[in-house]
């Protein structure tokens, strides 16, 4: 049975954090790449990170051309800004569905969860901010007997 010492050293061990031996071991493939899938809304990106000078390349053509607004690429950059690893990393994707918002998500929730792949010590900053949870929001179905999802018919007896 357990001494309440023993228990007071299990307590603040774990109140630590994750020693180094604790960690997973990272998942590169043969080229040294990590690799995730990101989604939001109906969008879905394929991303592969690998140490480099921060070049990003979605669907064969430059990050800043595809994304040309300046806020698609902030919400792209969020990742490396909270882990301190802004040009470090070489992105390349290939996004399919949704608008470019849901697309620039989707590349967002795939470099997070890649970083956390590449190096899993990031992980516990990149869960507080809430970049590894998929956001679950997405367009409600239209259903029958309505205008839109919710909007009834419009009716006026006189």
């Amino acid at each position: 049975m357990a001494t309440l010492n023993d228990l007071r050293d299990l307590k603040s061990a774990s109140a630590e954090g994750p020693a180094e031996a604790d960690l997973p071991a990272p998942q590169r493939d043969a080229f040294g790449r990590a690799y995730a899938t990101g989604k939001r809304k109906n969008a879905i990106a394929r991303v592969w990170i690998k140490p480099g000078n921060g070049k990003l390349t979605v669907n064969g053509r430059d990050g800043t051309v595809y994304f040309a607004r300046p806020v698609l690429r902030m919400i792209i950059n969020q990742p490396f800004l909270l882990s301190d690893r802004m040009d470090q990393f070489d992105v390349v994707c290939s996004v399919v569905g949704g608008g470019l918002s849901g697309q620039a998500g989707a590349v967002r929730h795939g470099i997070a969860t890649a970083l956390t792949l590449y190096e899993p010590g990031l992980r516990p900053n990149l869960k507080h901010a809430g970049l590894l949870t998929r956001d679950a929001r997405v367009v409600e179905r239209k259903k029958y007997g309505r205008h839109k999802a919710r909007r009834g018919m419009q009716w006026a007896k006189r």
